[in-house]
């Protein structure tokens, strides 16, 4: 029997490419597409594949919380992220919600289906320089959720204070939190946190 694949990908033309490269493998067969995270969803309950493959940045629910509510539905559920971030906190992300695989869209055909056959043989696959990543990931001290929510609103402008506001908590507070935030990032000041922040995908700017 073939490998029955669900694709998740909001670009119908990269759904469209992924599909027709998979179709010439004779142990694989595309059995269902999805725009957005909800649809795939719905598709993996519908069709119950052997693999899908997720992208991460999907229209309303993400390609982490996709996999997330599958695995809830399906524990055994075997998913492979197939993207185009390769931010370390994004690879990480992906992996702690149970995501088997982590594949970058520029990787060769050759990987993705070597990739696919591991996964449905009960493996997890990470390629060389997405180890690496996680590797780099695992190094970097854990950020609290408090830490993360001063963080999100760092990166979109906000003083002190209305951080402070937002958060309904003293500036004092802020500036403790912040000072928490330098060091874990190992970064001087406000400006270099939100760079590293988005560069390792800790944050995403809209």
């Amino acid at each position: 029997m073939p490998i029955r694949i669900l694709i998740v990908d909001d670009h119908p033309a990269l759904r469209a490419g992924l599909n027709a490269l998979l179709s010439n493998e004779e142990d694989m067969e595309v059995i269902a597409e999805a725009a957005t995270g909800d649809e795939g969803v719905a598709m993996f309950l519908r069709h119950r594949p052997d693999i899908v493959l997720m992208d991460l940045r999907l229209p309303g629910l993400g390609g982490v919380d996709a996999i997330l509510a599958i695995r809830a539905k399906d524990p055994a559920a075997r998913i492979i992220v197939n993207t185009t971030y390769d931010a370390d906190e994004d690879i990480y992300r992906a992996l702690q919600s149970g995501a088997s695989s982590y594949l970058l869209k520029d990787m060769f055909k050759e990987e993705i289906f070597a990739a696919i056959r591991s996964v449905h043989a009960g493996h997890a696959v990470l390629p060389s320089q997405v180890a690496q990543r996680l590797s780099e990931r695992l190094r970097r001290p854990e950020l609290t959720s408090r830490e993360l929510a001063v963080l999100e609103l760092l990166t979109k402008g906000r003083s002190n204070k209305e951080i402070a506001d937002d958060l309904a908590i003293s500036e004092d507070t802020v500036k403790f939190r912040l000072k928490g935030l330098f060091s874990k990032l190992g970064v001087p000041d406000r400006t270099a946190a939100v760079v590293s922040a988005v560069r390792h995908g800790i944050v995403h700017l809209e």
